[in-house]
């Protein structure tokens, strides 16, 4: 027991040499007493609030520390009641500013979604509309790449046509100038 003793003592000498004026917290779940030396047997200078910021000195005497408080009071504390983590008074502000900060960077990144949700509705819509009047499109370009053939086919039969009228006309010219009398020639010893 003497030796666990003089081992939490060594350590908690060692820990007071490398830690003096150091900035300790007072626990979040007491109220203490600043006393004027190191027990309850000193008198009390005032009271230190739950969560307090302290300086703590690096002095340490059985179960008290001395310290100074955040009205620069010098006193002596319960050393159970001294912490170095922050107290819950001091992370309770900087968690709402995160907290804050995070919620306004949340409703920036929603309106943000909301808008790009938005944006992507109106180019679909803007697809959707192109993608109509490319069907339409195609398909006045189909009908008229017909009606083309079709005028092409009509203008080549027409010409088929023409050409045959002409041949068959010629033809018949050609055999009714064969089969037509021919004037004779007046003999020169006629009168």
């Amino acid at each position: 027991m003497l030796r666990l003793l003089s081992i939490v003592a060594l350590m908690l000498l060692s820990t007071t040499l490398l830690a003096a004026e150091q900035t300790r917290y007072i626990s979040d779940n007491v109220y203490t007493f600043l006393h004027g030396g190191p027990g309850t047997q000193f008198r009390i200078l005032g009271s230190v609030e739950a969560g307090q910021a302290i300086t703590y000195l690096g002095e340490t005497q059985g179960d008290y520390v001395k310290i100074i408080d955040h009205k620069g009071r010098e006193g002596w504390v319960d050393a159970n009641l001294v912490t170095s983590s922050k107290s819950f008074r001091v992370q309770l502000p900087e968690v709402e500013a995160k907290l804050a900060q995070v919620q306004s960077e949340l409703d920036t990144l929603t309106n943000e979604s909301s808008n790009s949700t938005q944006l992507i509705r109106q180019l679909r819509s803007q697809l959707a509309t192109s993608e109509q009047a490319l069907a339409e499109a195609s398909s006045e370009r189909d009908s008229a790449t017909r009606e083309l053939a079709k005028i092409q086919n009509n203008e080549r039969f027409e010409q088929l046509k023409q050409g045959g009228m002409i041949a068959g006309i010629g033809l018949i010219l050609g055999v009714i100038i064969a089969y037509l009398p021919r004037p004779r020639r007046r003999q020169k010893n006629r009168w």
